[in-house]
């Protein structure tokens, strides 16, 4: 009788082994189809994921091989490529209306800032995000439908950060080359925090919003050095304003390619 009831022991241990697995499995790939559609929903550019892995137990996961493209007109292959995400939840919020995320660290990413006379690829995409919600108009040639859709659950981020970045800075005509550049650090808490949450477009619109503003920084101090008349360049860029910025691109051109 003990040996039966040993069996039927091990036998349901394993049997909540394997469905915990197969639910670790199935919310892995949920995220990552989740966050390849509807990123790329929202930006309107190629959002790609190379895997998820989420443990239910611990609450901790990473996110590795995130690449998000750029939209149509832009040099560069790509605005943010990132190896590794690492982030921890409270795991019984997955359950729930409101996913809790304690943090999420973006370590190492690859920024680029490509500039030109409308503007630059990351104003693009947040305009883009912003379109998507339903708060403005986009400026990229992509089309897809003005509507996020409504999202299944609301989100709450208690501290998000990005450190070690590297920044690429490319002009308009530069043909893909780029300047390299240090991005500040981002830190960003309490998002979303309180029973309304936040939905996945705010959050990536508040994320976009501070990667920019950091990147108009590093841009701006990596062409400084270039020529005199540079510093001020990626701020009339981002104004979209072309005044002045024609002989100064062309004397920064000039600049690199002599170098």
């Amino acid at each position: 009788m003990k040996k039966i009831l040993l069996s039927i022991g091990l036998g349901l241990i394993l049997l909540l082994v394997l469905a915990v697995l197969a639910v670790g499995l199935f919310l892995d790939g949920a995220v990552k189809r989740g966050v390849e559609t509807i990123g790329s929903r929202l930006t309107r550019v190629d959002v790609r994921l190379e895997s998820v892995s989420l443990s239910l137990l611990s609450g901790s996961g990473a996110i590795k091989g995130l690449v998000v493209g750029n939209p149509e007109g832009f040099k560069t292959p790509q605005s943010i490529s990132v190896g590794n995400v690492s982030l921890a939840l409270q795991p019984g919020s997955i359950f729930s209306d409101k996913v809790v995320i304690k943090s999420i660290n973006l370590e190492a990413p690859e920024i680029t800032f490509e500039g030109g006379f409308g503007g630059n690829n990351l104003s693009t995409i947040l305009a883009n995000v912003k379109s998507s919600a339903g708060g403005g108009t986009a400026t990229s040639a992509n089309t897809a439908p003005n509507q996020e859709g409504k999202p299944g659950k609301k989100l709450e981020v208690d501290d998000f950060s990005i450190t070690g970045a590297k920044l690429h800075v490319s002009l308009k005509g530069m043909d893909g080359r780029s300047i390299q550049g240090v991005l500040p650090e981002i830190h960003l808490t309490d998002l979303g925090k309180g029973p309304e949450g936040i939905t996945s477009a705010e959050l990536t619109e508040r994320v976009l919003t501070a990667i920019e503003q950091a990147a108009l920084k590093g841009a701006d101090k990596a062409l400084a050095g270039l020529d005199k008349n540079a510093a001020g360049l990626v701020r009339e860029l981002n104004q979209g304003s072309a005044t002045g910025a024609v002989d100064s691109i062309t004397r920064t051109l000039d600049l690199l390619k002599k170098k």
